[in-house]
């Protein structure tokens, strides 16, 4: 496995004896104690097998210095027969102890260097530059205590948690799919959690081989696979486009029998990263010097005191404002019991007492936390085995998170389509300028069954003045500055369109209510789904959802016959006939004009029994979906918009039809002609991808150059994300032109949206 660490041509690297020091790169020390290891049939083979493990520029020289002459003289001794291959063992193991890495400080320090002035806060840059400063002058210093670097690691990650950008943009979550990296490869993250150090989030999780056969073939069950391939981790600045960065940890890390639902945490005494996972049947501790380290296994705890089972049954790691660790857990039997404890403050490599929170004979599991307003809420979903149900919530009553909680109630949202077709995963919690916002992640596994699309399904939280409101969007937009977010203009307005949330068969199907005669769900949906919904002759259901203002179409795909009716909130109703078909059929009604407030989906059967599956009722033409009116959506292929270049369609995941692709030139553009119905100034959101090095553009209104903005790379041409800009408009007709400043051109540009 290769070590992150970045060469230091300035510090010295000592030779070592080359039967010692072959200095490879390889895994951590051995489980296998020095005694064992004295029984070796040549003591200096084992010795060497150690020392190997070890690389100089991972440390500073002084250490590295008194390490390896430490090492010497525990050889020599054993080769000169003053000591047993235990001793030297012995001796070595206490040399090593004495060594200081900084292995992880010079990753963040490289890291943090990329940071640029201009886009944060005076205020917040300049705490933040004297902490680089102090982090890049401790990683050098060949004297450096293990106290020091850690103080360094905290520090700057402490200011870089603190930067202010200027700006954020918006960028889009899209549920119901399988989620790639920036690489385009497969996200596999099952039961981890998202962790921000410094100013970047960290996103773990278990890589099963059964994912891949999931991935592959969607329309059957791959029951219990879960054999262990490793724990990925992912970064990202926005928490919607993720970089792969590492395996932390993989089959010859240590693990053992089950690994999963596991937490990071970040200890300010020793500087290292704790990966906190079930194994077997205890609680294991791996370690890692920066974030995206090769973790080492150091411990398991079999036993939490005061917890009736060993092990846990489910489990997540919160982390609070003033730094405190803790994991939240069930009991392993029975999961009755939630519990909240400490982590070790001191090295977080052990859990403290379990505190019994919460209670509920039937049983819980995705147990998980998160905290807004002051207010602790333990969450967690049926027990019945990654199957998706409501999430139940307890809340603390005091500011003590090992206090008092309220009785268990149902979070208002997750009834109509079981949080989504999930169970509780995690929760990242988002302090923005402008709002927080709490992002639920869930877990949309359930044994790997067919019916339902995608590992993570992430939705948003907010508090409004009666409590909790959990938010079933398809699609949504999130900005990670300012903590807004807003419906996707793809959202599918109808919950539980692929009948998917009930896994078992059932008369009143979730999120439908029957209007009269027999219904329910059946076997073999369209497309390869497990389930579809079954209306008999005479029969009926229906559902009722919000919706903004706007032109809408239906879509289902049914075999039989019946019809679907849309009634908007001026009772207007619009009518598909679904005429009698034996086979599945896709069926559409488009021009469906719905006004903002509560619309109605009614299925009735006709002369026979109708099944319907995939319905969906998405908003059309330009807007954002949030209801307000004003955002409007300029497509580069569209009749409004220009493009010195072509329109392409090469790159997955644009809007509309295509995109603009622009020629190669200094001054090559994507103009746009957009309405304002007032003067004055408007917010452009500009969405691009850019799979090459940063590219500039002058933004020009109505022939003047405005404005200047910097489209940075996306990790790939397949990755979208929006740029923000602020220009002054005239009442009526403008134009809006985005001019290349260099020789490569713009990036591709999808559309402008105000």
């Amino acid at each position: 496995m290769a070590h992150l660490s970045r060469t230091r041509p300035n510090r010295w690297r000592p030779l070592i004896t080359a039967s010692l020091f072959a200095l490879a790169v390889a895994a951590p020390l051995s489980a296998v104690g020095p005694a064992a290891e004295a029984e070796s049939a040549d003591p200096l083979a084992a010795l060497s097998e150690q020392a190997a493990q070890y690389e100089a520029a991972d440390y500073t020289a002084d250490s590295w210095a008194s390490f390896a002459a430490a090492t010497a003289d525990a050889e020599g001794l054993v080769e000169q027969g003053d000591a047993t291959g235990a001793e030297g063992l012995a001796a070595f193991q206490d040399a090593a102890d004495e060594l200081v890495m900084v292995r992880g400080l010079d990753t963040l320090v490289a890291d943090y260097e990329t940071r640029a002035p201009g886009d944060y806060t005076a205020a917040s840059w300049a705490p933040f530059a004297d902490a680089l400063t102090t982090a890049s002058d401790v990683a050098g210093d060949p004297a450096a205590t293990a106290t020091e670097v850690a103080a360094a690691k905290t520090g700057l990650q402490t200011a870089a948690a603190d930067l202010e950008a200027l700006q954020g943009s918006f960028a889009t979550i899209t549920n119901d799919t399988f989620w790639n990296d920036t690489d385009g490869n497969p996200i596999y993250s099952q039961g981890g959690g998202v962790f921000r150090f410094g100013d970047t989030y960290y996103w773990y999780g278990v890589h099963y081989r059964g994912a891949e056969s999931y991935r592959e073939n969607p329309t059957r069950k791959f029951d219990n696979e879960v054999s262990f391939v490793s724990i990925p981790v992912y970064s990202s600045q926005d928490l919607v486009n993720w970089k792969f960065e590492n395996d932390v940890a993989t089959t010859g890390t240590g693990l053992y029998g089950w690994v999963g639902r596991l937490g990071v945490v970040y200890n300010e005494n020793t500087g290292k990263y704790v990966l906190i996972t079930q194994a077997g049947s205890g609680v294991a501790f791996l370690q890692g010097d920066s974030p995206t380290d090769d973790f080492t296994y150091v411990t398991t705890q079999g036993q939490i005191e005061g917890n009736p089972t060993e092990g846990t049954g489910d489990q997540t790691v919160f982390t609070d404002e003033d730094g405190q660790d803790y994991l939240v857990y069930s009991n392993a039997h029975g999961r009755a019991h939630a519990f909240v404890s400490k982590i070790r403050s001191s090295d977080s490599l052990h859990i403290e007492r379990a505190v019994e929170v919460g209670y509920n004979g039937e049983g819980r599991e995705g147990n998980a936390m998160f905290k807004l307003d002051d207010t602790y809420y333990v969450a967690a979903s049926d027990l019945h085995g990654w199957n998706s149900s409501v999430s139940h919530i307890i809340e603390s009553t005091s500011g003590d998170i090992q206090g008092d909680y309220t009785n268990e109630y149902t979070l208002p949202g997750t009834e109509m389509d079981y949080s989504h077709v999930t169970q509780t995963g995690f929760f990242v919690t988002v302090e923005g300028t402008e709002q927080d916002t709490v992002i639920f992640a869930g877990d949309r596994w359930a044994d790997f069954a067919w019916n339902g699309i995608g590992y993570n399904q992430w939705l948003p939280i907010t508090e409004t003045g009666s409590g909790l409101r959990f938010h079933s969007v398809s699609q949504w937009e999130f900005n990670a500055v300012t903590g807004e977010w807003r419906v996707g203009p793809e959202n599918n307005y109808i919950l539980n369109p692929d009948v998917q949330a009930d896994r078992i068969i059932v008369s009143d199907v979730t999120g439908w209510s029957r209007t009269g005669g027999t219904v329910g769900n059946v076997e073999g949906g369209a497309n390869g789904s497990r389930f579809a919904l079954r209306v008999n002759n005479g029969s009926g259901v229906r559902q009722q959802m919000e919706v903004p203002s706007g032109d809408y179409t239906l879509g289902v795909y049914t075999k039989g016959s019946g019809r679907v009716t849309v009634t908007g909130a001026d009772g207007e109703a619009h009518v598909l006939n679904v005429p009698s078909s034996s086979n599945w059929a896709k069926r559409e009604l488009t021009g469906i004009e719905l006004p903002a407030g509560t619309a109605t989906v009614t299925v009735s059967g006709g002369s026979g029994n109708l099944t319907a599956d995939q319905f969906s009722l998405v908003r059309q033409g330009e807007g954002d979906g949030d209801g307000d009116g004003d955002s409007v959506r300029y497509e580069a292929e569209g009749a409004s918009a220009s493009c010195d270049g072509t329109i392409d369609a090469n790159h997955a995941g644009y809007s509309g039809s295509g995109f603009c692709n622009s020629a190669n030139a200094t001054g090559s553009a994507a103009q746009f002609t957009v309405e304002a119905a007032e003067a004055g100034a408007a917010t452009i959101q500009i969405r691009y991808a850019n799979g090459a090095s940063d590219r500039g553009a002058n933004v020009v209104v109505n022939g003047s150059t405005v404005a200047s903005a910097s489209f940075a790379n996306t990790g790939s041409w397949d990755t979208w994300v929006t740029k923000t800009v602020t220009v002054q408009l005239n009442a009526g007709s403008n134009t809006i032109r985005l001019a290349a400043t260099g020789s490569e051109g713009l990036p591709n540009i999808d559309y402008i949206e105000m």
